[in-house]
């Protein structure tokens, strides 16, 4: 099973070109079956996640998701999302990907008026991606705040069960792992590499970097795939380091 992470289209770092984005999401639509962790996988199940939550999720991608009906998680950040924005899109959309966190008050993420428009339509699940975006793995984490105050805002905002938990930065250890799994049923991280489903590698699924693709398909072609299960080999021997 195969599951990736994105995060932005026609934006300056971490994105995608929109041509591009489309042209990967029809070979995808045509390749693969797209998959919640909730659901049963079948065969070329693919899983995408989409990290943070910006609003060029909703104006950009979600639209193309819905063209091809897709399926895809999106991990948000409570501390950053309002309930609703007037702004138009030019004022919420016009930051550099450092910018984004630094004005959320001029929208610059899905709002929840937003997220659950996006969960009715049955194409997208929203889970945690901490309370703050912090690493994790730094002194001063409060992880009661980051995974348990996340969740339940999340929850209480849009009356879901939340389920997964993407890590910030993909940064955590043994610990992190054995108090999130407490709260969430699966955990996500960065690693390029392949899992034989949802329990992941060694607890914790790992997902393929999908940003900055070059066209629709290469990360999928043969030598690439060979590179993601080796890894997942040596990853299942020498543990989540």
């Amino acid at each position: 099973m195969i599951s990736m992470m994105y995060h932005h289209l026609n934006s300056d770092r971490c994105s995608n070109d929109y041509d591009i984005f489309e042209s990967h999401l029809k070979y995808i639509k045509e390749n693969f079956i797209t998959t919640f962790p909730t659901e049963n996988l079948e065969k070329n199940s693919i899983c995408l996640v989409f990290d943070d939550g910006y609003y060029d999720f909703y104006k950009l991608i979600f639209p193309l998701l819905k063209k091809y009906n897709l399926k895809a998680l999106l991990a948000v950040i409570p501390k950053y999302i309002l309930d609703d924005c007037d702004n138009n899109d030019e004022d919420r959309l016009n930051y550099e990907h450092n910018d984004l966190f630094e004005y959320y008050k001029n929208g610059t993420f899905c709002t929840y008026k937003e997220l659950k428009q996006m969960i009715d339509s049955g194409l997208v699940q929203i889970v945690s991606h901490s309370y703050s975006h912090k690493n994790l793995v730094e002194d001063d984490v409060d992880l009661e705040k980051e995974l348990v105050i996340s969740k339940q805002m999340i929850k209480e905002k849009l009356d879901i069960e939340v389920e997964s938990f993407v890590y910030p930065f993909g940064k955590y250890n043994q610990k992190i792992l054995d108090e999130t799994m407490k709260h969430y049923k699966y955990s996500f991280r960065i690693g390029n590499a392949v899992n034989k489903d949802f329990n992941g590698i060694n607890g914790v699924i790992y997902r393929v970097d999908g940003d900055n693709l070059e066209n629709a398909n290469d990360i999928f072609d043969f030598s690439n795939m060979l590179k993601f299960k080796f890894k997942s080999f040596i990853k299942q021997i020498t543990g989540n380091k």
